[in-house]
């Protein structure tokens, strides 16, 4: 076996916001929603509200600089905890030798391709109001597709983008919902539900029972993008 890595056995590199308030099972910030190991870097400096509200003004070089130390220490893909950060996606990908699969909202037009003609895939933000047609241009989303947002609600996005030290949980699980609920409602073409947001993955299974609708998130997305990574090996059959 040869080395040349400084890490083993974490294919999936992370970039992660510099963020306090609670990472809950589920949440891409917590380990243990990972059903594979995982390597993170804070890229410091980028906060919630400058990465989602005000574009990441400023923060390329952070983000490229923090890409390839993760390539330096051993990983062979690199993803992000933020579905904005889709504004990156060519320079990130320019930038290492690596795959980058910055954003949640590049399986929107995978997501058209499965299901029925007359049907295609919504999408829920943490914020509507600055979701904007570069976010969706830069990660292929077709023009035109619906978007729903959790703005204005009790908890989430005021929580997550305010950066809170506390979270109820359960009024977040509601502003979920809801939301998706708002969704589906105008558009009762939506044949799927896709998550912007890295952290509404805890309350998936919720729009699922809720909707009715298969719900993808940043968690299907880099479980497939690990996946050619790190493909499975299998026993030859020897019967």
């Amino acid at each position: 076996m040869k080395g040349g890595k400084a890490i083993y056995g974490a294919s999936v590199g992370i970039l992660m916001l510099e963020a306090q308030f609670p990472r809950i099972p589920g949440d891409m910030g917590n380990a243990l929603t990972w059903p594979f190991p995982v390597h993170y870097k804070i890229v410091r400096g980028a906060s919630p509200d400058l990465v989602v509200r005000r574009g990441a003004q400023g923060m390329l070089d952070a983000f490229v600089e923090a890409a390839r130390d993760l390539v330096a220490d051993g990983v062979d893909g690199i993803t992000t905890n933020c579905g904005f950060l889709s504004l990156y996606q060519k320079e990130l990908a320019e930038a290492v030798p690596v795959p980058v699969a910055t954003s949640s909202l590049m399986q929107v037009s995978l997501v058209n391709n499965l299901l029925a003609p007359g049907r295609r895939a919504g999408i829920l933000t943490i914020s509507g109001s600055t979701l904007s047609a570069a976010h969706l241009e830069k990660a292929g989303v077709p023009e035109g597709t619906p978007v729903g947002t959790t703005e204005g609600g009790r908890e989430f996005t005021r929580a997550i983008l305010g950066n809170e030290f506390e979270l109820d949980v359960e009024a977040a699980r509601a502003d979920n919902v809801e939301a998706a609920l708002a969704l589906v409602e105008a558009n009762p073409d939506l044949g799927a539900i896709v998550l912007e947001c890295t952290n509404m993955v805890p309350y998936a299974a919720d729009i699922r029972e809720a909707t009715g609708l298969p719900v993808f998130s940043i968690l299907t997305f880099v479980t497939w993008f690990q996946s050619s990574l790190v493909p499975p090996r299998f026993a030859a059959n020897s019967g």
